[in-house]
């Protein structure tokens, strides 16, 4: 298990990241003032991207790379909207110390060796990689090199994707792996996020599973708590009408937060494997049947269908024994309402 889950939880609990990535708007005021909103949302931590529009695509201007894929990105070119949506470089220190301040853990996804190395020296003490560069098996193996908890999407990956990304890492001796299922659509519909998935990350890959969502809503994080997820990621905004690249699939904070309270409760309820009889459901057995007199009898009469029954509550004998002392003999007179014992027939 991912060890930065013990930083102050307990080792159990699920691990909320919320996601800044293009929702600053610009503005290192608003990138601030939403790690300060994601605390009070109640995320355990906040996540930066680090990349320029330079180091993760070119600046050219033909097909190849015009957004056409049916997103809302569609007609943009990529180098325009990552350079709209990158988050500046000098911003991140400051960034770093503001999380540390209100008590997040702030990380990042970095796109190339020289944000990991940008990143080093900020001591991050997460990395993450993202859908789309889980192929990228240089950058992988230079960012598990660093021996600090990885966390990798899923988005865009087969299973062999997912076992290079993961045996890359143990090469380089870092098994501290977290993959997150993922579906790579902004948003996406929930007919596609088959988070069944999830349960079968943790068995066939032997890594932490949670999930990197991008539904609209907080259903998907809830069922995937309760299928064993352990890290949740969601992006997150301080306020949807300032626009952006990501908003239409991200939470606000009011949001967030019943996101957050919907997984502590969630938590709650999977508790433990339990079969203990507590004093609780001892009270609560009153309610239970069990046999009694259901006719006055006097002594000699017979335990039949007409004498006793299985009824609520529970202070009688146990209604297993109903076929068993059929046709005994009442060895006294009882009352109608009376508990059934043993010592009242022979």
């Amino acid at each position: 298990m991912m060890r930065i889950f013990n930083h102050s939880k307990k080792e159990q609990s699920v691990f909320i990241i919320a996601e800044l990535s293009a929702n600053h708007g610009g503005s290192l005021k608003t990138a601030i003032e939403t790690v300060k909103a994601a605390k009070r949302a109640g995320a355990d931590a906040i996540k930066l991207q680090t990349y320029t529009a330079d180091t993760i695509t070119l600046d050219v201007r033909n097909q190849h790379f015009k957004i056409d894929q049916g997103t809302s990105w569609d007609g943009k070119y990529f180098y325009d909207l990552y350079k709209e949506a990158s988050l500046p470089w000098d911003w991140h220190e400051e960034l770093f110390e503001v999380a540390r301040k209100e008590g997040l853990i702030c990380f990042s996804s970095p796109f190339d060796k020289t944000a990991v190395d940008f990143l080093e020296k900020l001591n991050t003490p997460i990395y993450k990689v993202a859908s789309f560069e889980i192929t990228d098996i240089p950058l992988i193996r230079y960012i598990a090199s660093k021996k600090k908890p990885i966390i990798i999407s899923t988005g865009i990956a087969g299973i062999e994707d997912i076992e290079l990304a993961v045996n890359t890492c143990k090469d380089e001796g870092n098994e501290d792996i977290t993959i997150l299922k993922c579906t790579s659509a902004y948003p996406a519909d929930p007919a596609d996020t088959n988070l069944l998935t999830i349960p079968d990350i943790a068995d066939r890959f032997n890594v932490t599973p949670g999930l990197s969502d991008h539904t609209l809503g907080i259903e998907a994080p809830v069922v995937a708590v309760a299928l064993g997820a352990k890290v949740i990621e969601k992006h997150f905004m301080l306020d949807k009408s300032v626009g952006g690249p990501d908003a239409h699939f991200s939470l606000d904070e009011g949001e967030f937060k019943k996101m957050v309270e919907a997984i502590r409760k969630a938590e709650k309820m999977l508790g433990k494997v339990d079969y203990e009889m507590t004093e609780k459901k001892r009270i609560s057995r009153e309610f239970s049947r069990s046999l009694f007199v259901i006719a006055n009898v006097k002594a000699g009469d017979l335990v039949s269908e007409q004498t006793i029954r299985s009824v609520r509550p529970g202070y009688g004998l146990h209604p297993k024994y109903y076929e068993e002392i059929l046709g005994k003999k009442f060895t006294k007179d009882v009352e109608r309402g009376e508990p059934l014992d043993f010592h009242m027939f022979e």
